[in-house]
């Protein structure tokens, strides 16, 4: 509970940012159509969310018959996590990784990119979308594609106000500040919704999976690969990869804020979660 309440919070900071930034392009009016416009952005992500993220990793999704191996996998993990099945997509990048998304269960998309089925093995994927699962079950999906689509948006909206100014020759007065921090700011929100769910995740993956050292392998072997083999993506959706895809592009500052916990921080969990595994039937 309070947990969600964290997250209706950040949430309502994004959508609040956004109109802070609609006053400093339109006045009283540029606030009201900011706000009228992040209420449909969120009914629209609502709605589109698993749809939506297909379409920024570029990926489609695929039938038992097309790639049964991976199917499969899927469906056994959903159903230890009680879940429904959820559509399979493959997106066509090299960088090794995996996202899932969707409004609820019921709609939801688990994918992977074809590098990751060149680079793991056979239960190294497992625990990979062991994790995706766990995000599904912990009610994640929903939150990420929402941040997702409000911070591009602020991002977006911004950069107007900067290209608008610029035009104008200094008549249209923007402050710059504003303009310039906003984008700043919701990447900071993600960063606050991001972080903690993908340890959470990571428990659950590790439980669904039964083996925390094939998920701590595989986000080695993904971290690692992500930071030589680039993937474009628009950065707002960069938070729903499993490890960072903006790595090999060298952010400098920036990777300072990354939506990611480091992997060496994941790796030491999950390490520790198969420590306790084994000594608990000893203990018993």
């Amino acid at each position: 509970m309070v947990n969600n309440l964290k997250v209706i919070v950040l949430m309502a900071g994004l959508t609040a940012l956004f109109v802070v930034v609609g006053g400093a392009l339109g006045g009283q009016q540029g606030m009201l159509i900011a706000f009228l416009l992040a209420g449909a952005l969120n009914l629209f992500a609502y709605f589109n969310s698993g749809n939506a993220a297909l379409r920024a990793f570029k990926a489609r999704v695929v039938s038992r018959d097309e790639s049964p191996d991976l199917y499969d996998m899927v469906d056994r993990l959903r159903q230890r996590a009680g879940l429904p099945m959820p559509k399979v997509a493959i997106a066509p990048h090299q960088q090794p990784n995996a996202f899932a998304s969707g409004r609820n269960p019921k709609h939801a998309v688990v994918c992977v990119t074809e590098g990751i089925l060149q680079l793991v093995d056979r239960d190294e994927l497992e625990g990979v979308l062991a994790h995706e699962i766990g995000h599904i079950k912990n009610g994640d999906i929903l939150i990420q594609t929402l941040t997702a689509t409000v911070a591009g948006a602020v991002g977006m909206l911004s950069r107007f106000g900067m290209v608008g100014a610029a035009a104008s020759g200094g008549r249209t007065r923007v402050n710059p500040l504003i303009v310039i921090l906003a984008p700043l700011a919701a990447m900071l929100i993600q960063f606050a919704i991001s972080r903690q769910r993908e340890f959470g995740a990571d428990r659950v993956g590790a439980e669904l999976s039964g083996r925390p050292l094939d998920l701590a392998s595989a986000l080695q072997k993904l971290n690692a690969a992500a930071r030589r083999v680039p993937m474009r993506i628009v950065p707002s959706y960069a938070p729903m990869a499993q490890v960072d895809p903006l790595q090999a592009y060298g952010r400098g500052v920036l990777s300072l804020f990354s939506t990611h916990p480091p992997v060496a921080e994941r790796v030491a969990r999950l390490e520790a979660m198969a420590r306790d595994s084994l000594a608990a039937p000893a203990a018993a």
